[in-house]
């Protein structure tokens, strides 16, 4: 994550950002900044498992036909998919046709209601791993907190969502601060983080 390269704005960003023309609004407007609706951590654990072997390009482009296929990402909802729906899924060529992902995000759903059910809220839960000491902006794919939370997540029955998955999702979910040193929008997350009470 090291490094910044200018924006369209002549502004330091993330240098992942040069990756694509589309990421610099991904990256001003969502990404770092702290996530308490439990829709919207369904949605970026489903699609990071579904980006697994893939490009965020690909799956951001996606998006929108992802939310249409899987009733935007709504738990309850998606708990109730069946195998008709998973057919349905495979024929839908507006996102990743991969049997395996698909069933995951459906199990994932039921998985997520015993969660809440245990916890309180899938919000609750998630973000009793962000770390306590921050760390700086860092090269590495997973972190402590990723490979505790990925541990746990299996445990209870998730699938899809190794230490990797979860550490981006932790990313953009703003349980760290992975902003650059340098990026115009790192003292923004870190503020927007200051200000956010976790959910219990």
């Amino acid at each position: 994550m090291a490094g910044t390269v200018n924006g369209p704005d002549g502004k330091p960003h993330c240098a992942w950002c040069q990756a694509a023309p589309e990421f610099f609004e991904y990256h001003d407007q969502e990404w770092g900044y702290p996530v308490r609706e439990d829709q919207r951590l369904f949605e970026k654990l489903c699609l990071e498992s579904f980006q697994s072997g893939l490009s965020w390009r690909t799956i951001l482009a996606k998006r929108e036909n992802f939310r249409k296929a899987f009733k935007g990402f709504e738990i309850n909802e998606v708990a109730a998919f069946d195998d008709a729906d998973v057919t349905r899924l495979l024929q839908d060529a507006g996102i990743i046709r991969h049997r395996g992902k698909i069933e995951a995000v459906i199990n994932n759903a039921r998985r997520a209601q015993e969660l809440i059910a245990a916890e309180g809220s899938l919000a609750a839960y998630v973000w009793r791993y962000e770390a306590e000491m921050p760390p700086a902006p860092q090269t590495a794919s997973t972190s402590p907190e990723s490979v505790a939370m990925s541990k746990d997540l299996k445990k209870r029955g998730w699938k899809f969502v190794g230490p990797t998955t979860v550490f981006a999702f932790m990313q953009a979910m703003g349980l760290v601060n992975d902003h650059a040193t340098g990026c115009v929008m790192r003292e923004k997350a870190a503020r927007l983080r200051r200000d956010f009470t976790k959910p219990v």
